[in-house]
């Protein structure tokens, strides 16, 4: 059981199902961290890694290319508040880092690797993203 007792304590609490892939984090947190690692094999050749989201437009959360971060059709909402380690395409680890969750985050997030002709989903995440206004808030699974 997780307690919110006022709002500055809330930006603490975050809760992470490991079935189904949910995440919970309250509005107004730190950041939020989505999983995506595992051992992959990342592609030889023009290596990509995308987050997305299919309810949006555009749907790109975050791409990372073999380059670095290609912002150029990441939604703008998005836009300065992602981030995945350096060497993502290196060690396998596509985590995603979302700054400043909004209620406007919650949905499916998809984590999925491509060499620029076919792409493979490795990981669904359900984020949900909780409103903390009342002065009591129970969060329980």
């Amino acid at each position: 059981k997780k307690y919110c007792l006022f709002k500055e304590t809330c930006i603490i609490l975050v809760s992470q199902h490991a079935l189904g892939g949910v995440v919970e984090v309250n509005e107004g947190a730190e950041s939020v961290l989505l999983r995506c690692q595992g051992s992959y094999a990342v592609p030889e050749v023009n290596p990509s890694v995308l987050w997305s989201r299919n309810d949006l437009n555009p749907k790109v959360i975050h791409l990372r290319r073999e380059q670095g971060d290609d912002h150029k059709d990441q939604n703008q909402v998005y836009r300065r508040r992602t981030s995945m380690h350096l060497d993502a395409l290196q060690t396998g680890d596509f985590d995603l880092t979302l700054r400043k969750p909004q209620l406007a985050d919650s949905g499916n997030y998809t984590c999925s690797i491509s060499d620029g002709r076919a792409e493979l989903k490795l990981a669904q995440v359900q984020l949900e993203v909780k409103g903390c206004g009342a002065v009591l808030h129970y969060l329980g699974h």
